[in-house]
């Protein structure tokens, strides 16, 4: 039978190959790792579990145990993978997409969310694009259109006007310099 973690903080292809690692060598050998969570054969122990969380917190992650923690987190992820990894897909309506995705009302995980965030999930949702946004800008191979589109925006002025609001600044007074992205799990 397996068995399910959930993990706080993974963002990025490096943090489930580092888990994955982690697991590991901690004798856990995992049926699959994802973007929040991780499969294992088998329980872990009391012993084990806290184990695994001191060596997690030690990396910059943290075990869920939190039904609710473990929703809002899946959210979050869903979220970053819609923004950060599928960009072609991101003209999809993020209601739908959330819904589809965790298998649950909206409006359901919407209120989740905005009790345990203090945040609403389409601030969230902007907030990631922003910061995609700030990532493309300074790869500087793609014009400030060509951002627009693939992220779906409205328009160029659009992006803009969404981008100095969250930032305080032009896309272009960022790509000038003077201001770093965040960590996505920061978002």
């Amino acid at each position: 039978m397996a068995f399910r973690i959930y993990i706080k903080n993974m963002v990025c292809d490096r943090c489930r190959m580092v888990v994955g690692q982690l697991l590991e060598r901690l004798g856990h050998e995992p049926m699959e790792v994802t973007l929040g969570e991780a499969v294992l054969a088998d329980d872990l122990t009391a012993e084990e579990r806290v184990r695994l969380a001191t060596e997690l917190e030690s990396l910059g992650f943290e075990l869920i145990d939190d039904p609710r923690d473990r929703l809002v987190q899946q959210v979050k992820t869903a979220v970053i993978e819609l923004v950060h990894r599928d960009d072609g897909d991101m003209k999809v309506n993020l209601s739908d997409y959330l819904s589809s995705r965790l298998h649950m009302d909206y409006n359901y995980l919407s209120a989740r969310f905005s009790e345990a965030e203090g945040t609403t999930v389409e601030k969230y949702f902007i907030a990631q694009k922003i910061e995609r946004v700030k990532e493309l800008l300074e790869y500087g191979e793609m014009s400030l259109g060509e951002i627009a589109e693939m992220l779906h925006y409205s328009s160029v002025a659009h992006l803009s006007a969404q981008f100095k609001r969250v930032t305080g600044v032009t896309p272009s007074e960022f790509r000038r310099g003077g201001m770093s992205r965040r960590p996505l799990d920061k978002v």
